[in-house]
């Protein structure tokens, strides 16, 4: 588990094909690994990955075919920048807010502009996504731990302070970059359970009806 606070900006530095998926070599810029071991997770754009080698600044990583069709990793390159945060602790502060480290889907860049020291970006997520992003809920992209200023259909903004653009690869993102996405995991696990023993059956969606047997609409 994760809160989507970036501890720091590493870099691919090698892709090594395997049997279909790849093994990836990430350096790590200032994230502290001293207390990081072998088969610890850690974030990269938002994705759990399992360290099975570390170095002094760098560690490696296996990314199965799962993985890179879901994340933007089946994009990345040698030299591609990526957020990194290394996984919760018992003294870990809770800055953000709960993130597992496994992709939705991939959103996409659709506007960025100033909005006084701020910048404000819009972005489009997949259909299936938008029911789960309310406003002023959080939402994690690329790994970053954000509030949701508005919500219009499919897609949503939000305001990235100095401090945040400054640490982390939403700095460099333009109209047209894809992004990590991963929803509130109470909204998905709220749906789950609404839906009730239809979630066996193999039923998809919540209805009006279901609603209202649950108490939620009168």
């Amino acid at each position: 588990m994760f809160t989507g606070i970036i501890l720091a900006v590493g870099k691919i530095a090698g892709i090594e094909a395997r049997a279909g998926d790849c093994r990836l070599k990430i350096e790590t810029g200032k994230l502290p690994l001293s207390d990081a071991a072998l088969g610890d997770s850690i974030a990269v754009n938002g994705v759990c990955l399992t360290a099975v080698e570390l170095g002094a600044h760098h560690f490696i990583a296996d990314v199965s075919n799962e993985t890179l069709s879901r994340t933007t990793l089946k994009k990345a390159v040698v030299g591609t920048p990526v957020n990194l945060e290394l996984a919760l602790t018992p003294n870990t502060r809770m800055g953000g807010h709960i993130v597992s480290g496994h992709v939705d889907g991939l959103g996409k860049v659709i506007e960025k502009k100033p909005d006084a020291r701020s910048v404000r970006f819009k972005f489009k997520t997949p259909d299936n996504l938008a029911k789960y992003i309310a406003e002023k809920g959080s939402i994690c992209i690329n790994g970053i731990s954000l509030t949701v200023n508005e919500v219009n259909g499919a897609t949503f903004t939000v305001n990235i302070v100095p401090h945040t653009l400054k640490e982390t690869t939403l700095n460099d993102a333009v109209v047209g970059t894809e992004v990590n996405l991963e929803v509130d995991l109470l909204a998905r696990y709220m749906e789950r359970l609404m839906q009730g023993e239809a979630a066996a059956k193999d039923h998809s969606g919540i209805t009006e009806e279901l609603l209202q047997k649950s108490g939620f609409l009168r």
